[in-house]
């Protein structure tokens, strides 16, 4: 028999939750043949088998946690199947007492045995005692039907629902008891990982940086005349459209380099200047925003960073994202005005000090000398920085040349 353990994920990953079994009990595997979806904080990762052979068990089932290392399923690598096809794919194995605990087990089964329960524990499987430390469950209260009264992590699993439906019930109760019109339909749903992961990762970030957010407004008639004469040429010779990410990341990329503090993440009491430029480009998925990174920016031509960009986004957005494609950035890029927003004040992406907001280009009214006024291609932009280590004649500063790069783009040739 094989088994198949959750493998090494990265180095801030140890855990993710089985989002769905691509294979069953009883299906005959091939080596390499993807086994499992598994949903960590970042993205999901279907897990292969190593081995060729007919899936015996499965040790967990969807929506249960499982951590780097343990075992999920077992392969009979024989190809015959040791579990019969009506068996329950969710049972766990009785845990073998001459191996685990046998001293405290003896003498719990035989308390039970004689009726005694003044020396008694809860029996339970390492596995349902792991389980009711994370989520905090008592294993007091928890009623099973094994006849030694051994608790299961799958009894754990269903105290805990049963936990969760009843406090709902009171929630409509107390909702209905505040004069709520009971007639409409609440659902409950439970958070995602990921949409978890970001809660988490937001508030965190609220809570320790010194976050404050400086705007600007940019004239976008040279880059969208630019972008005129040049689109179909380009789209010709490099097979990809010529966006407006290009040009930002290029411009955001020089500006760096003029202000690096913004490039810069903050360590215990020390400050780790970059002196490379992977920029975070946030993208709106499914599951909740990702922020893919276009690495060493810097070193890219326009047509390379659209392509890459496009790519990203693909990936994204059919939840083919790599942790690879995640980890890191230096500086983060995100454009809320392909959905409409005029102006807001974007989050850091922490630990990066640094996050450039674009906006809706919409036409405005703007004087161009004191007697002529002209409608021009205008964007808000806003920049969120951590005053811990950026100032704000620095934030401004680096709002500034944003600017004077894009209203002048041709400029974006010798300093992007």
């Amino acid at each position: 028999m094989a088994e198949i353990k959750v493998p090494e994920l990265a180095e801030s990953i140890s855990e993710g939750t089985i989002a769905k079994w691509l294979k069953n009990i009883g299906d005959h595997v091939e080596k390499g043949d993807y086994l499992v979806e598994l949903e960590t904080d970042k993205v999901n990762i279907e897990i292969i088998s190593d081995y060729s052979g007919k899936i015996t068990k499965q040790k967990f089932s969807e929506g249960e946690i499982v951590r780097v290392g343990e075992t999920i399923a077992v392969i009979d690598e024989s190809g015959e199947s040791a579990v019969p096809a009506a068996e329950n794919k969710q049972a766990e194995p009785m845990v073998d007492t001459t191996k685990l605990e046998p001293k405290a087990e003896y003498q719990e089964i035989a308390d039970i045995q004689k009726g005694d329960k003044s020396n008694q524990r809860p029996i339970a499987s390492p596995a349902a005692r792991r389980l009711a430390r994370e989520k905090g469950v008592n294993l007091k209260e928890i009623s099973t039907m094994d006849p030694l009264g051994r608790i299961r992590k799958q009894d754990v699993t269903s105290f805990q629902q049963e936990s969760k439906n009843y406090h709902q019930s009171i929630s409509k109760k107390e909702a209905v008891a505040k004069n709520l019109d009971e007639s409409k339909p609440i659902i409950y749903e439970q958070m995602s990982r990921r949409r978890q992961t970001i809660a988490k990762r937001l508030v965190e970030v609220k809570q320790t940086a010194a976050m404050l957010t400086t705007f600007n407004e940019i004239d976008l008639t040279a880059v969208m005349d630019l972008r005129k004469r040049r689109k179909d040429k380009f789209f010709e010779e490099h097979d990809v459209r010529l966006g407006f990410m290009s040009f930002f990341t290029k411009a955001a990329v020089a500006a760096l380099k003029k202000f690096p503090y913004l490039n810069a993440e903050i360590q215990g009491d020390q400050l780790l200047l970059k002196k490379f430029y992977d920029i975070g480009i946030a993208v709106a998925a499914e599951e909740g925003l990702v922020v893919p990174v276009v690495r060493h920016a810097d070193r890219k031509s326009f047509a390379e960073i659209e392509l890459e960009i496009m790519q990203l986004a693909e990936k994204a957005r059919t939840n083919k994202l790599a942790l690879k494609d995640l980890h890191g950035g230096t500086f983060t890029i995100t454009n809320g005005g392909v959905f409409g927003s005029l102006l807001s004040t974007p989050i850091l992406n922490g630990p990066q000090v640094g996050i450039l907001g674009m906006h809706k280009i919409q036409l405005r009214p703007v004087a161009i000398d004191k007697e002529k006024m002209e409608n021009r291609p205008m964007m808000y932009v806003a920049l969120s920085y951590d005053h811990r280590i950026v100032d704000g004649k620095e934030a401004v500063s680096f709002l500034s040349k944003i600017k004077e790069l894009l209203e002048d783009p041709e400029n974006l040739l010798l300093e992007g």
